[in-house]
Protein backbone atom coordinates (compact mmCIF):
# COMPACT_ATOMS: atom_id res chain seq x y z
CA UNK A 1 0.00 0.00 0.00
CA UNK A 2 1.27 2.85 -0.71
CA UNK A 3 0.72 5.33 2.41
CA UNK A 4 2.13 8.86 0.55
CA UNK A 5 -1.12 8.43 -1.73
CA UNK A 6 -3.26 11.55 -1.01
CA UNK A 7 -6.75 10.45 -0.11
CA UNK A 8 -9.86 12.52 -1.43
CA UNK A 9 -10.85 14.12 2.34
CA UNK A 10 -7.38 14.68 2.56
CA UNK A 11 -5.74 18.06 1.92
CA UNK A 12 -1.80 18.45 2.01
CA UNK A 13 0.32 21.97 2.16
CA UNK A 14 1.79 21.86 -1.46
CA UNK A 15 3.49 25.13 -3.87
CA UNK A 16 0.93 25.40 -6.46
CA UNK A 17 2.66 26.91 -9.43
CA UNK A 18 0.39 28.50 -12.32
CA UNK A 19 2.04 28.76 -15.71
CA UNK A 20 0.44 31.36 -18.67
CA UNK A 21 1.48 32.23 -22.01
CA UNK A 22 1.61 35.43 -22.89
CA UNK A 23 -0.80 35.91 -25.57
CA UNK A 24 -1.96 32.47 -26.48
CA UNK A 25 -5.12 33.37 -28.55
CA UNK A 26 -3.21 34.92 -31.60
CA UNK A 27 -0.55 31.93 -31.94
CA UNK A 28 -2.45 29.54 -34.49
CA UNK A 29 -3.09 26.36 -34.55
CA UNK A 30 0.51 25.02 -35.86
CA UNK A 31 2.55 27.56 -33.57
CA UNK A 32 -0.10 26.80 -30.51
CA UNK A 33 1.76 23.31 -30.61
CA UNK A 34 4.83 25.14 -31.12
CA UNK A 35 4.59 27.15 -28.03
CA UNK A 36 2.92 24.45 -25.91
CA UNK A 37 6.32 22.27 -26.63
CA UNK A 38 8.18 25.29 -25.75
CA UNK A 39 6.76 25.70 -22.39
CA UNK A 40 7.15 22.12 -21.49
CA UNK A 41 10.91 22.36 -22.34
CA UNK A 42 11.59 25.38 -20.18
CA UNK A 43 9.44 23.70 -17.48
CA UNK A 44 10.69 20.27 -17.29
CA UNK A 45 14.52 21.70 -17.83
CA UNK A 46 14.21 23.64 -14.97
CA UNK A 47 12.97 20.90 -12.83
CA UNK A 48 15.70 18.86 -14.01
CA UNK A 49 18.39 21.54 -13.35
CA UNK A 50 16.81 22.04 -9.65
CA UNK A 51 16.96 18.43 -8.70
CA UNK A 52 13.06 18.34 -8.13
CA UNK A 53 12.21 14.34 -9.21
CA UNK A 54 9.14 14.00 -11.68
CA UNK A 55 7.56 11.93 -8.67
CA UNK A 56 7.62 15.13 -6.44
CA UNK A 57 5.24 16.80 -9.07
CA UNK A 58 1.68 16.78 -10.30
CA UNK A 59 0.89 18.58 -13.72
CA UNK A 60 -1.89 19.18 -15.79
CA UNK A 61 -1.95 20.99 -18.73
CA UNK A 62 -3.70 23.53 -19.72
CA UNK A 63 -3.70 24.45 -23.35
CA UNK A 64 -1.72 27.65 -23.11
CA UNK A 65 0.04 26.99 -19.87
CA UNK A 66 0.55 24.37 -17.21
CA UNK A 67 -1.03 23.75 -13.72
CA UNK A 68 1.96 22.02 -11.15
CA UNK A 69 1.51 21.12 -7.83
CA UNK A 70 4.51 20.26 -5.87
CA UNK A 71 4.92 18.17 -2.61
CA UNK A 72 5.68 19.42 0.69
CA UNK A 73 8.91 17.28 0.89
CA UNK A 74 10.76 19.67 -1.87
CA UNK A 75 11.50 22.95 0.10
CA UNK A 76 9.49 26.12 -1.69
CA UNK A 77 13.06 27.88 -1.39
CA UNK A 78 14.41 26.00 -4.50
CA UNK A 79 11.45 26.89 -6.74
CA UNK A 80 11.58 30.36 -5.79
CA UNK A 81 15.41 30.35 -5.70
CA UNK A 82 17.35 27.95 -8.44
CA UNK A 83 14.32 26.65 -10.35
CA UNK A 84 13.46 30.49 -11.59
CA UNK A 85 16.85 30.90 -12.42
CA UNK A 86 16.65 27.98 -14.50
CA UNK A 87 13.49 28.68 -15.99
CA UNK A 88 14.77 32.39 -16.91
CA UNK A 89 18.11 30.81 -18.58
CA UNK A 90 15.96 27.76 -20.53
CA UNK A 91 13.30 30.85 -21.35
CA UNK A 92 16.16 32.64 -23.20
CA UNK A 93 17.63 30.00 -24.87
CA UNK A 94 14.38 29.19 -26.18
CA UNK A 95 13.52 32.44 -27.34
CA UNK A 96 16.71 33.24 -29.18
CA UNK A 97 16.48 34.25 -32.77
CA UNK A 98 12.32 33.85 -32.36
CA UNK A 99 10.19 36.69 -34.21
CA UNK A 100 7.35 36.20 -31.36
CA UNK A 101 9.24 35.58 -28.45
CA UNK A 102 7.54 33.28 -25.74
CA UNK A 103 6.68 35.46 -22.57
CA UNK A 104 5.20 33.07 -19.29
CA UNK A 105 3.56 34.24 -16.55
CA UNK A 106 3.66 32.93 -13.33
CA UNK A 107 2.08 32.66 -10.14
CA UNK A 108 2.37 31.01 -6.60
CA UNK A 109 0.91 29.97 -3.30
CA UNK A 110 1.73 27.79 -1.09
CA UNK A 111 -1.53 26.35 0.69
CA UNK A 112 -3.51 23.56 1.24
CA UNK A 113 -4.73 21.28 -2.19
CA UNK A 114 -7.37 18.58 -2.75
CA UNK A 115 -6.00 15.54 -5.27
CA UNK A 116 -8.61 13.36 -7.33
CA UNK A 117 -8.51 11.26 -10.45
CA UNK A 118 -9.00 14.30 -12.30
CA UNK A 119 -6.75 16.89 -10.54
CA UNK A 120 -6.17 19.60 -7.93
CA UNK A 121 -8.82 21.72 -6.76
CA UNK A 122 -8.74 24.16 -3.62
CA UNK A 123 -8.64 28.13 -2.96
CA UNK A 124 -4.44 27.55 -3.17
CA UNK A 125 -5.05 26.72 -6.54
CA UNK A 126 -7.32 29.30 -7.76
CA UNK A 127 -5.22 31.80 -6.09
CA UNK A 128 -2.15 31.01 -7.88
CA UNK A 129 -3.75 30.98 -11.10
CA UNK A 130 -5.88 34.08 -10.37
CA UNK A 131 -1.95 35.79 -9.88
CA UNK A 132 -0.49 34.24 -12.80
CA UNK A 133 -3.56 36.00 -14.95
CA UNK A 134 -3.64 38.98 -13.43
CA UNK A 135 -4.16 42.59 -15.19
CA UNK A 136 -0.61 43.63 -13.35
CA UNK A 137 1.49 40.97 -14.20
CA UNK A 138 0.19 41.16 -17.59
CA UNK A 139 1.05 44.95 -18.19
CA UNK A 140 4.34 44.25 -15.87
CA UNK A 141 5.47 41.94 -18.96
CA UNK A 142 4.86 44.55 -21.90
CA UNK A 143 6.08 47.61 -19.62
CA UNK A 144 9.41 45.80 -18.92
CA UNK A 145 10.13 44.59 -22.43
CA UNK A 146 10.20 40.94 -20.43
CA UNK A 147 9.72 37.34 -21.25
CA UNK A 148 9.03 36.14 -17.67
CA UNK A 149 7.10 37.32 -14.50
CA UNK A 150 6.55 36.00 -11.62
CA UNK A 151 3.71 36.93 -8.93
CA UNK A 152 3.59 35.36 -5.31
CA UNK A 153 1.18 35.46 -2.39
CA UNK A 154 1.45 38.12 0.50
CA UNK A 155 1.82 34.71 2.68
CA UNK A 156 4.21 33.04 0.52
CA UNK A 157 6.25 36.44 0.10
CA UNK A 158 6.56 36.36 3.86
CA UNK A 159 6.94 33.26 4.66
CA UNK A 160 9.86 32.38 2.34
CA UNK A 161 10.90 35.25 -0.02
CA UNK A 162 11.45 38.02 2.77
CA UNK A 163 13.97 35.97 4.74
CA UNK A 164 16.08 36.10 1.17
CA UNK A 165 17.90 32.56 0.35
CA UNK A 166 20.18 31.37 -2.70
CA UNK A 167 18.84 33.17 -5.66
CA UNK A 168 16.55 35.11 -3.88
CA UNK A 169 16.51 38.55 -3.99
CA UNK A 170 13.76 40.42 -1.53
CA UNK A 171 14.50 43.50 -2.78
CA UNK A 172 13.85 42.96 -6.39
CA UNK A 173 10.12 41.95 -5.90
CA UNK A 174 7.40 45.08 -5.72
CA UNK A 175 4.29 45.37 -3.74
CA UNK A 176 0.88 45.43 -5.56
CA UNK A 177 -3.01 45.24 -5.09
CA UNK A 178 -4.77 42.83 -7.33
CA UNK A 179 -7.94 43.35 -8.07
CA UNK A 180 -9.61 39.55 -8.66
CA UNK A 181 -12.82 37.69 -8.79
CA UNK A 182 -12.65 36.81 -5.16
CA UNK A 183 -11.98 40.53 -4.19
CA UNK A 184 -8.59 42.88 -3.64
CA UNK A 185 -5.20 41.02 -2.27
CA UNK A 186 -2.06 42.17 -1.96
CA UNK A 187 1.07 40.53 -3.86
CA UNK A 188 4.55 40.44 -4.86
CA UNK A 189 5.77 41.05 -8.54
CA UNK A 190 9.60 40.04 -9.78
CA UNK A 191 10.95 40.19 -13.01
CA UNK A 192 13.76 37.66 -13.10
CA UNK A 193 16.84 38.89 -14.62
CA UNK A 194 15.77 43.06 -13.58
CA UNK A 195 15.29 45.28 -10.71
CA UNK A 196 12.42 45.79 -8.75
CA UNK A 197 9.47 46.91 -11.09
CA UNK A 198 7.26 49.92 -10.81
CA UNK A 199 3.62 49.00 -10.32
CA UNK A 200 1.47 51.03 -11.68
CA UNK A 201 -1.05 53.18 -9.46
CA UNK A 202 -4.92 51.12 -9.24
CA UNK A 203 -7.26 53.00 -11.21
CA UNK A 204 -9.56 55.16 -9.14
CA UNK A 205 -12.44 53.08 -7.71
CA UNK A 206 -16.27 53.81 -8.83
CA UNK A 207 -18.29 56.72 -7.87
CA UNK A 208 -19.19 55.57 -4.26
CA UNK A 209 -17.21 53.19 -3.62
CA UNK A 210 -14.54 52.55 -1.34
CA UNK A 211 -11.72 55.56 -1.76
CA UNK A 212 -8.62 54.03 -4.16
CA UNK A 213 -5.83 52.73 -2.78
CA UNK A 214 -2.70 53.99 -3.10
CA UNK A 215 0.40 51.29 -5.38
CA UNK A 216 1.32 50.31 -2.02
CA UNK A 217 -2.12 49.26 -1.67
CA UNK A 218 -3.21 51.32 1.49
CA UNK A 219 -6.23 53.76 1.46
CA UNK A 220 -5.57 57.23 0.93
CA UNK A 221 -5.56 58.66 4.54
CA UNK A 222 -8.14 61.31 5.28
CA UNK A 223 -5.69 64.64 6.56
CA UNK A 224 -6.46 64.88 10.25
CA UNK A 225 -7.93 67.64 12.19
CA UNK A 226 -7.81 69.40 15.54
CA UNK A 227 -11.26 69.42 16.72
CA UNK A 228 -11.08 72.37 18.62
CA UNK A 229 -9.60 74.15 15.44
CA UNK A 230 -12.07 72.69 12.89
CA UNK A 231 -15.13 73.25 15.15
CA UNK A 232 -14.36 77.10 15.34
CA UNK A 233 -13.30 77.19 11.41
CA UNK A 234 -17.13 75.73 10.84
CA UNK A 235 -18.35 78.09 13.35
CA UNK A 236 -16.78 81.18 11.30
CA UNK A 237 -17.80 79.52 7.92
CA UNK A 238 -21.28 79.69 9.39
CA UNK A 239 -21.30 83.41 10.79
CA UNK A 240 -19.77 84.45 7.11
CA UNK A 241 -22.80 83.08 5.26
CA UNK A 242 -22.13 81.45 1.82
CA UNK A 243 -19.18 81.42 0.13
CA UNK A 244 -18.38 84.06 -2.46
CA UNK A 245 -16.50 83.20 -5.66
CA UNK A 246 -13.22 85.32 -5.73
CA UNK A 247 -12.79 87.54 -8.43
CA UNK A 248 -9.84 86.11 -10.77
CA UNK A 249 -7.36 87.77 -12.85
CA UNK A 250 -6.06 89.98 -10.07
CA UNK A 251 -2.30 88.50 -8.35
CA UNK A 252 -0.92 91.08 -5.96
CA UNK A 253 2.45 90.69 -3.76
CA UNK A 254 1.63 91.93 -0.73
CA UNK A 255 4.33 92.95 1.83
CA UNK A 256 2.44 93.20 5.42
CA UNK A 257 -1.36 92.81 6.05
CA UNK A 258 -3.44 93.01 3.16
CA UNK A 259 -7.30 92.21 2.91
CA UNK A 260 -9.81 92.27 -0.28
CA UNK A 261 -13.30 94.03 -0.05
CA UNK A 262 -16.09 92.88 -2.98
CA UNK A 263 -19.09 94.40 -3.43
CA UNK A 264 -19.93 96.49 -0.69
CA UNK A 265 -21.58 99.95 -0.09
CA UNK A 266 -20.43 102.67 2.33
CA UNK A 267 -22.83 105.10 3.25
CA UNK A 268 -19.95 107.36 5.55
CA UNK A 269 -15.85 107.96 4.92
CA UNK A 270 -14.96 104.70 6.12
CA UNK A 271 -11.08 103.90 7.10
CA UNK A 272 -9.15 100.95 6.10
CA UNK A 273 -6.23 99.36 7.31
CA UNK A 274 -3.76 99.54 9.97
CA UNK A 275 -4.10 103.63 11.78
CA UNK A 276 -0.13 104.87 11.81
CA UNK A 277 1.20 107.95 14.40
CA UNK A 278 1.79 109.92 11.42
CA UNK A 279 -2.12 109.43 10.42
CA UNK A 280 -3.33 110.47 14.17
CA UNK A 281 -1.78 113.61 13.75
CA UNK A 282 -2.87 114.61 10.03
CA UNK A 283 -6.35 114.12 12.10
CA UNK A 284 -5.85 115.85 14.64
CA UNK A 285 -4.83 118.64 12.12
CA UNK A 286 -7.72 118.58 10.34
CA UNK A 287 -9.83 118.53 13.40
CA UNK A 288 -8.48 121.28 14.46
Amino acid sequence: MNHDAPELTEEHYELVISVDARRSGEYDDVDKLRMRARIYRVLETAFTHASVSRDALHLEDRGDGVLVAVTGRVAVSRLLGLWLVEVREKLRDENRGLRVPLGLRIGMHVGPVRHDERGISGRAVDLACRLADSAVARDLLDANGADLVLVTSQSLYEDVVSGGGKFIEPGQYSRARLRLKEGEVTAWCHLPGLPAPRIPAAPPAPAGGTPPADPAGAPRPVPAQDPDTGAAARAAARAAGPARERPSGDQYTVHGDMSEHHDNVYQQPVHIGRITDRDSERRKGGDA
